[in-house]
């Protein structure tokens, strides 16, 4: 248990790396970049990129500058970065300058670029998005026409090195019929590019799902997610794969776990209130564990008797009210528990675990949005 620490995450290492190898071996041929947008998904930039780079990764997706300062300070040379999203008009310079990819989604991004391209006398490395029915980011027809234009126009300042897509939903079969139109869309615009004359290098739109349920979207690159981080898109993408391989075991492995320790344990008699207001009862006597998290920390205050913690490997029901900072446990029918005892919020503890899932199921969050919650501020510690 780390010193002086009331609540930190523990990213396991052989798991990450044991994700990464079932990726590489299932996906042989295009580049796979590791999207690490989002704090790689609450994972930490800082700790997942060299990580990923053990494991052969030497490509990182990541959503806007300051995600992208952050995973610059910690990649190899070697490796490159991609940046899919926000850039600030007055940033450009240095994206160029440092050798980073970006997404072109608007003609005025790409007028920014060939200015600040001229000014530090770089080539822009661009990746042009195409607008084929996610309806959000994304080159329509004619503003692809005109961005072709700009690019002709300043060869010696722009290497257009990728065209690109997003699709809306390729994790759900809801959405098979719009994703199939993203494709047929996505092909008939890179044909449009091609006959203008260019050949872009890298041709990519596969997300992790549409990676593992529509193969033919693996081009020369790959965005893989969250698959990296030991979970499926969506309960659908896990069981089309695990019966199209004939699996009966989960391959992926967890990655993060969430701990915490004893603050204080106290009894409390029966007949009273236990946390803020009257959300919960004492029918009976009962034996309480203070723990040092509350939703300033990303404990939903949803979870407000409704979570539960591991401690000694044992389930603690959460009682009363989720504070700023404090949480409350059950802990009546747990035996010997004392201030600085490890808890467990999500991961494993003995024989039981708490999964994200069922931990997302309780606040009515995806695991997604639970994931990339977790605050920068906790510290992330990697586990061998």
């Amino acid at each position: 248990m780390p010193a002086n620490l009331r609540t930190w995450i523990e990213i396991d290492k052989k798991a990450y790396l044991h994700n990464l190898s079932f990726i590489q071996q299932n996906f042989k041929g295009p580049i796979i970049s590791s999207v690490i947008k989002g704090n790689a998904y609450g994972h930490g930039i800082e700790q997942i990129v060299p990580l990923a780079q053990d494991g052969g990764i030497n490509h990182f997706s990541v959503f806007s500058l300051d995600e992208a300062c952050r995973a610059y300070s910690v990649k190899n040379e070697s490796s490159t970065l991609m940046i899919m999203g926000f850039i600030p008009n007055d940033s450009y310079e240095w994206v160029i300058n440092h050798g980073i990819n970006f997404f072109i989604y608007n003609a005025s991004s790409l007028q920014q670029a060939v200015k600040a391209a001229k000014k530090v006398k770089k080539k822009a490395i661009i990746h042009l998005e195409i607008e084929t029915g996610m309806n959000r980011t994304g080159l329509d027809e004619d503003y692809l026409d005109k961005s072709l234009r700009i690019i002709s126009d300043n060869k010696n300042h722009i290497e257009l090195k990728g065209v690109c897509t997003h699709f809306a939903g390729a994790e759900s079969i809801a959405n098979h019929v719009r994703i199939k139109r993203q494709i047929i869309n996505f092909n008939r615009n890179l044909n449009h590019i091609k006959k203008k004359g260019f050949k872009p290098e890298l041709i990519h739109m596969a997300s992790s799902a549409a990676t593992i349920v529509y193969p033919r979207t693996r081009k020369d690159l790959v965005r893989t997610g969250i698959l990296q981080y030991g979970f499926w898109p969506s309960f659908e993408t896990r069981i089309a794969w695990m019966q199209k391989y004939k699996h009966t075991i989960d391959p992926l492995r967890r990655v993060l776990s969430w701990k915490s320790s004893v603050m204080h344990v106290k009894t409390v008699e029966a007949g009273e209130f236990i946390s803020y207001g009257t959300g919960y009862f004492a029918h009976e006597k009962k034996k309480i564990a203070v723990i040092p998290v509350g939703y300033s920390d990303g404990y939903n205050r949803s979870l407000s008797n409704n979570g539960r913690v591991l401690i000694h490997g044992k389930v603690a029901p959460v009682i009363g009210l989720i504070n700023m900072n404090m949480l409350i446990a059950d802990i009546t029918t747990i035996k010997n528990v004392k201030a600085g005892d490890e808890v467990v919020l999500i991961g494993k503890q003995k024989n039981n675990t708490i999964q994200v899932s069922s931990f997302s199921e309780f606040t009515q969050q995806v695991n997604y949005e639970l994931l990339t919650r977790l605050p920068e501020a906790t510290p992330r510690i990697i586990k061998n």
